[in-house]
């Protein structure tokens, strides 16, 4: 799950980020409407956490555009603005939740877990492929019952594909899903993550197959 955080405050925003890569979160993190406006149109966000009081205005101002990027993009407004009518104004502006400073992590955690399981109302709880079960609303790799142990970057490029099983996923996509802005990526560091989960795969006995496309990306499915 690759997250947009919008948070002007430098050491909140370092503590949130920290606390987010730890649950293996991809974290993306900018400070102000105008560089979250653009990250938005070129990133594949999976969730948007937003302050409202930025350096260059209401970070409130950013959820129409979001929206029309990304309909279905869940965001959450973090803000010290905790007043009714404030919380009613970002609610109606078409946030999906509204946290109000200070806030305890675990509590940031479980709002999270609320906006992420709104996709199983329309019944897409998980994604199967062989013996493999990727559960969307955990997050998690599941075979014959068993929790896979991935590694973070693992985890996103198995998510990716499983989304897109049976046809061909671009390498620049495997890379915005996996990797944030300030990650050092090195031009075999995506092909490292991938064999390491096709060994993990293997020895879990998921029946899965992930298939170079020479030039272009990767391809997963199941085992004929």
């Amino acid at each position: 799950m690759r997250i947009l955080l919008v948070e002007d405050e430098r050491e909140f925003a370092d503590t949130l980020r920290v606390a987010l890569e730890r649950e293996r979160f991809v974290v993306d993190h900018v400070d102000r409407l105008t560089m979250a406006r653009e990250a938005a149109l070129t990133g594949p966000y999976d969730l948007v956490l937003l302050d409202r009081t930025l350096p260059d205005g209401d970070g409130l101002s950013l959820v129409p555009a979001l929206r029309a990027t990304n309909p279905g993009l869940p965001v959450i407004v973090l803000s010290a603005r905790g007043e009714l009518l404030d919380r009613i104004a970002g609610l109606d502006e078409g946030a999906d939740d509204y946290l109000i400073k200070p806030f305890a992590l675990d509590e940031m955690f479980a709002r999270i877990r609320a906006v992420r399981r709104r996709p199983a109302e329309l019944g897409i709880e998980e994604i199967r492929a062989g013996a493999l079960v990727f559960d969307l609303t955990n997050d998690e790799a599941v075979v014959a019952g068993v929790s896979l142990d991935l590694a973070r970057r693992e985890l996103r490029v198995l998510a990716t594909l499983m989304k897109r099983r049976g046809r061909t996923v671009l390498r620049e996509s495997l890379e915005q899903a996996v990797f944030g802005f300030d990650d050092e990526v090195q031009s075999n560091t995506l092909d490292s993550h991938i064999s390491r989960l096709r060994r993990k795969l293997t020895d879990a006995g998921a029946d899965v197959e992930i298939h170079a496309v020479r030039g272009v990306g990767y391809l997963l499915r199941a085992t004929p």
